[in-house]
Formats: C-alpha cells, sequence, structure tokens
C-alpha cells in the first residue's frame, strides 16, 4: 500500500515557507513584547559603535592636524645639524661639533641642484629690553632665505636683508609674541630694543606661526642678521644648523643625497669615515608621526569594539531567554508546518534587526559626540565615512554571529517536546 502521507508533508513543507515581511513582522513584535529589555540590549551595541566611532575620529583628527602643522612649516623643508654619532672612538650627539659654517649653506644654496633655498642659523637665549619692559626668548640669527624656506611671511615691516647679513646690522625683526609682551597694541617697527645691552633697530614683525608638534612656540623668538649674532652676542663663527628648501617635495631625497654628497666632500670626510652632521627633513617627521597616531588610533578602536563584543554578548544571552520563553509558540508553529530554516531565519532577524538598529543609533551617537568633543574640548575631529561603515558592519556582524547560537538551538527543537514544555 502506498504512503501518500510522505508526499502531502514535503508539499507541507514546501509550502510553509514564510516571506521575509512575515519574518520580520513577527520578530517585531516578539521584541516589543519586552520593550525595557530590547532596549537595554540594543544600547550595548549603541555605546559599542558610538565609541569606534569617536576614538577613530579623535585618532584621525589628531593624525590630521599634525600633518597640516608639520606641512605648514613646509613639507619641502629639511634641516642639517651637525654631530655624529660616532668620532675617534667617542659618541656624540646633534650639535656636539662644529664643523657647520655659514659659507656650507652659500655651497649648498650654489652646487645642489636639487635645493632652492639655503639659510645657516645660530640660536641663544636673552633678555629683550624695551623701556621698563624685558622678555626673556630666543634670539635666532638667519639669513634672508629664512623666511621664504620656512614659508613665514612679515606681518609688519621688512625682514632680514642680504646687506644686513653682510654688515651685520643690528637689526632685528621680533616674533609676534615677543611684540605683543613688549609694546604691547603699538608699532614696533622703527623703535629701539636692547638684546644683552646692545641696541638693535626693529625693522618687522613675524605674522603669527603657532605652536610646533612638540609644544614650542614659535612665535615667541626674535630674528637678526646671522653676522650680528656670532659676532655680537655669542662670539662663534660656525653655525647650529643650516635649513634648506628643496625645488619640490619630490626633490627632497635628492636634495638629502646631493648635501651629504658636497659636505662629506667639504669637510673631508674620508669614504670609511663617518658623517659629522645629520639631515633631518618635515616627511620624516610627517611619517612618523602617521605612524604614531595610525598605533595609537587602532589601539583606542580596539578597546571600544571590546564594548561592541560585550553588546553582542548581550544580545545572545537576551535570544536565548526569549527561545526558553517562546518554547511552546515554536513547538506551536512547528507543528503547523515551520520549518527548522523558519524559526532559524526568524531569530536569526530579531537579533539582526537589535544590531541595525543599535548600529544605527550609535552611528547618530558617535557622529554627535565627535562634534561635541571639537566644541567643547577644542580637539580636532575627523570622520571619515569608511570608519561609520567599519563600525556599522562590524556591529551588524556581531549581531549575526552571536544570534545564530540562539537561532539555531531555537530551530533545532522537538516539535513535541517544545509543546509539553510548560
Amino acid at each position: 500500500m502506498t504512503d501518500r502521507s510522505a508526499p502531502d508533508r514535503a508539499s507541507r513543507e514546501r509550502g510553509s515557507a514564510m516571506s521575509p515581511s512575515a519574518l520580520l513582522s513577527v520578530g517585531i513584535q516578539a521584541l516589543t513584547r519586552n520593550r525595557m529589555r530590547s532596549a537595554l540590549t540594543v544600547l550595548g551595541i549603541v555605546i559599542g559603535v558610538a565609541a569606534v566611532i569617536a576614538t577613530l575620529a579623535i585618532g584621525q583628527g589628531a593624525r590630521a592636524a599634525v600633518q597640516a602643522q608639520i606641512r605648514a612649516m613646509g613639507a619641502n623643508v629639511l634641516t642639517v645639524i651637525p654631530g655624529t654619532q660616532t668620532a675617534g672612538g667617542a659618541r656624540g650627539g646633534m650639535g656636539s661639533i662644529t664643523t657647520l659654517t655659514p659659507d656650507d649653506a652659500v655651497a649648498i644654496k650654489k652646487e645642489c641642484p636639487a635645493v632652492e633655498a639655503a639659510a645657516p642659523g645660530v640660536r641663544t637665549v636673552a633678555q629683550i629690553v624695551y623701556g621698563n619692559l624685558n622678555w626673556n626668548t630666543q634670539v635666532q640669527g638667519t639669513t634672508a632665505d629664512f623666511s621664504s624656506i620656512r614659508q613665514w611671511p612679515v606681518a609688519d615691516g621688512v625682514f632680514i636683508t642680504d646687506s644686513d647679513v653682510r654688515g651685520a646690522a643690528k637689526v632685528v625683526v621680533l616674533g609676534k609674541n615677543v611684540a605683543s609682551e613688549l609694546f604691547g597694541d603699538g608699532d614696533p617697527v622703527g623703535q629701539t630694543v636692547r638684546i644683552k645691552d646692545i641696541p638693535f633697530r626693529v625693522v618687522g614683525v613675524m605674522a603669527f606661526k603657532g605652536g610646533t608638534g612638540w609644544g614650542g612656540d614659535q612665535d615667541d623668538t626674535v630674528l637678526i642678521p646671522i653676522t650680528a649674532a656670532q659676532r655680537k652676542l655669542m662670539g662663534i663663527t660656525h653655525a647650529n644648523w643650516v635649513v634648506c628648501s628643496a625645488v619640490s617635495e619630490r626633490q627632497v631625497d635628492a636634495a638629502v643625497q646631493q648635501i651629504t654628497e658636497l659636505l662629506r666632500l667639504r669637510h673631508r670626510i674620508r669614504e670609511a669615515g663617518g658623517d659629522d652632521f645629520f639631515i633631518r627633513t618635515q616627511l620624516e617627521a610627517a611619517t612618523t608621526a602617521a605612524e604614531t597616531s595610525k598605533v595609537m588610533t587602532l589601539l583606542l578602536a580596539s578597546v571600544a569594539a571590546v564594548s561592541l563584543l560585550v553588546g553582542g554578548i548581550g544580545i545572545m544571552n537576551i535570544m536565548l531567554v526569549s527561545v526558553t520563553e517562546r518554547t511552546r509558540e515554536i513547538g506551536i508553529r512547528r507543528a503547523l508546518g515551520a520549518r527548522r530554516r523558519d524559526i532559524l531565519a526568524q531569530f536569526l532577524l530579531e537579533a539582526a534587526f537589535l544590531a541595525l538598529a543599535g548600529g544605527a543609533l550609535g552611528v547618530g551617537l558617535g557622529i554627535g559626540s565627535s562634534s561635541l568633543i571639537t566644541t567643547l574640548a577644542r580637539w580636532p575631529t575627523l570622520i571619515q565615512p569608511s570608519a561609520v561603515a567599519l563600525a556599522f558592519g562590524f556591529a551588524s556582524g556581531v549581531g549575526l554571529f552571536f544570534g545564530f547560537y540562539p537561532a539555531r538551538r531555537a530551530s533545532r527543537l522537538d516539535p513535541i517536546e517544545a509543546l509539553r514544555y510548560e
């Protein structure tokens, strides 16, 4: 005798599949029965997504700020500093050797095709006096090319000229902060200040430059001809550094190579001997800052991602509770013809809905928090679409991953046992 019940059951199984809209409707109804529990479950995902977006925005903002500051100083700028790592068996650092001279800067500018300009420099600290006011600051001796190399224009008056350098003229250009401390709102150009009891005529005031990436204040300085600094203030003939600008950012490496070869020749360094100078570029500083910022950003994001995992565990916990509470419902649905895949899809959909809702709210909270940090803490933040997509996608993945076990457990319940469950 033919068993017609098997085909009938197979037909019933094939025809009992629920549409996605029906599954979604059933899932939302189940979640809204315990609104407080669902809200608390979503909260973990919200906090996790917001934390990831905010930390990435802070890291990217800091990175962008440092990069902008370095590039404002000139991406094609490089600095030659005297010093050596080994000399005659003894170790020395930057500035430990006095072989660098202003003539080296002249030679670099003339004989290195990749170098556009070069300016030697010296530095000392002195008290600047005007009338009954005084201010202790750094005094830099340099040449006319310094302003263009550093991309630092004069706001009022003029900069040091070549004739000032040749004549060791007692002229000075004030940094913005020094001018404010000594002259307030007055015009310093044409006035006379004293540096180590030597009178210097103020010929200009530099434009506002801002701080450095390492906490210094570029506007707290005064600039005088290098010859005046060497002869009248310091009693030296060497230079503390030579700052150069390459023809372009792409020519920085070529400029470094040309300067190295030229200085080794001028300083009579043997082929096997070590250099008696260092060359530092802004690109090196930019690369170092970028790598440091990248590591810190990844560290912050990793810490924030932990809260997403906690939120995912919360989803799994609540879904397991939901499976237990709805055991009889699952049994009834199975008895009416629902397939295992329908039960699995429904509970997965509920977990995904919780994760997606939490992710969407978290994105809004993360963007709002980043803006609030910028406004209240004055901390630069930069929100990138890729960071938002990463946080939202990770939240969705967490929801599905932690929701799969409860959904699988629900789909594998025995219908008869489920109907008997009290």
